[in-house]
């Protein structure tokens, strides 16, 4: 075994709930700050032999990471392994000088920022916090501080936007000129809140996903950013690759382990996932014993109709090698026709055309 070469830590403490969020999260629980990071470095202990020597990326993803209380950011960080990329998320209304100077101090060199939209209505559809001001403040403390690797969330499809108002976020965020924009169709569960108050609006918007994806292509592309993954978008530089090399491990397949509550974990054909239970969580690590956990075998094919999925949502051929069997090679040949699809040898790709159909051409070409 040689190790997973990305590590994944989650924070799930917030400052608000936002309705449409349904990642493992607390509102507040100041006080449980320092239990968890301990609960984290105990799990790492026990877990670092699935870790390889020499990690490529560390993400501290959430929840939000930059809530943690200051000391406690501090002694985490000081304690991961080395890598080479380490993102951490940041919501705009927790970076303060303080904090983008000891996470720069600390060794991280990429900031992901969630600032959603520029729209003070529908930051508060979504119960966002931040207010546009707030984005822009904090991605100038995050430039000022030494920052040279910025990343933007935006989040498309909300309740009562309009295609003017996704114009005018991609305007104000490239306005700022941040090195990768991550823009993503608003997803709702259903029986949530956030469907409850918002369910007609959100059958409007559905119909409106492709024209609002369309958008965001045309803009960032002609603004000189890089279309390399279905949501995601970078600049082009001479001498560093400026795409999300940690969530890159994912889309190619690699290993990787969680660590943290309702973490997931997925290492040599196994797939775990930790118990979304906070209390449960920090009782078992405060006892030495890993956290409970749900297991999951992956079969060969689940690895390869992954792997095919995943693979195609990315801007560079994927190598028939461990998939050949899972194509049909007569729909190949159709949609290839279609101009959807390009078979190279032993390669795949979908057209331009094909990667805004997404994931309705992928589903097609499995036998």
């Amino acid at each position: 075994m040689t190790g997973a070469s990305h590590l994944y830590l989650h924070l799930p403490f917030c400052s608000s709930r936002c309705g449409y969020c349904d990642f493992v999260t607390v509102v507040g629980r100041f006080d449980e700050h320092g239990s968890y990071v301990a609960a984290l470095l105990a799990e790492l202990e026990l877990e670092r032999n699935r870790l390889a020597t020499r990690l490529a990326t560390i993400y501290l993803g959430g929840g939000t990471p930059t809530l943690l209380q200051p000391a406690e950011l501090a002694r985490l960080l000081a304690a991961l392994p080395p890598c080479d990329e380490l993102t951490v998320e940041a919501n705009p209304e927790t970076v303060t000088p303080t904090v983008a100077a000891l996470l720069h101090d600390a060794g991280v060199d990429r900031i992901s920022l969630g600032a959603q939209t520029f729209q003070p209505d529908l930051l508060r559809t979504l119960d966002r916090v931040a207010s546009p001001d707030d984005v822009r403040r904090a991605f100038r403390v995050l430039r000022a501080a030494g920052f040279d690797n910025i990343s933007l969330d935006l989040i498309y499809g909300i309740p009562g936007q309009a295609t003017s108002a996704l114009e005018h976020d991609l305007a104000d965020a490239l306005s700022l000129a941040p090195e990768h924009v991550s823009a993503y169709e608003l997803e709702a569960k259903p029986g949530t809140r956030f469907t409850h108050t918002h369910g007609d609006e959100l059958i409007r918007q559905a119909g409106a996903m492709e024209t609002y994806f369309e958008l965001v292509v045309e803009r960032l592309t002609a603004t000189g950013y890089r279309w390399y993954e279905t949501a995601n978008f970078c600049l082009s530089a001479d001498d560093r690759d400026l795409r999300a090399q940690h969530n890159l491990g994912y889309w190619l397949g690699h290993d990787y382990l969680g660590l943290g509550v309702g973490a997931v974990s997925t290492i040599e054909g196994s797939r775990w996932r930790n118990a979304p239970s906070l209390g449960r969580y920090l009782a078992a690590l405060g006892r030495g014993e890993r956290p409970p956990r749900r297991d999951e075998e992956l079969t060969p094919a689940m690895q390869q109709t992954e792997r095919l999925m995943l693979g195609l949502r990315l801007d560079r051929p994927l190598a028939f090698d461990g998939i050949d069997e899972l194509l049909d090679d007569r729909e190949v040949e159709r949609l290839a026709g279609l101009g959807l699809v390009v078979r190279d040898g032993g390669a795949l790709a979908l057209t331009e055309r094909g990667r805004f159909l997404g994931g309705g051409v992928t589903a097609r070409l499995l036998a």
